[in-house]
C-alpha cells in the first residue's frame, strides 16, 4: 500500500466511523438517566474531535506531499 493509498483508507474509516457516531445521538435520551447522557454526550464529542483531528493530520500529510512537487 502506499502512501495516498493509506491516507485515503485512514480518512474512509475516519468517516465511517463518524456515521456511526452520529447514529447514537437518537438513542440517548430513551435512556431516560441524564447522567449517563451527559457522559455519553460528552464522550461522543471527544470521539468525534479526535477524529477529525486524525483527518486533519492526513490534510496536512496531502499538503506536504504537494508542495514537494512544485
Amino acid at each position: 500500500m502506499d502512501k495516498a493509498a493509506a491516507i485515503e483508507q485512514i480518512r474512509d474509516v475516519c468517516n465511517a466511523v463518524s456515521r456511526e457516531l452520529m447514529r447514537l445521538h437518537p438513542a440517548v435520551p430513551p435512556l431516560a438517566d441524564k447522567e449517563a447522557q451527559d457522559e455519553i454526550y460528552k464522550t461522543v464529542y471527544e470521539l468525534t474531535k479526535n477524529l477529525e483531528i486524525v483527518k486533519k493530520r492526513l490534510a496536512r500529510l496531502e499538503k506536504k506531499d504537494d508542495s514537494a512537487l512544485l
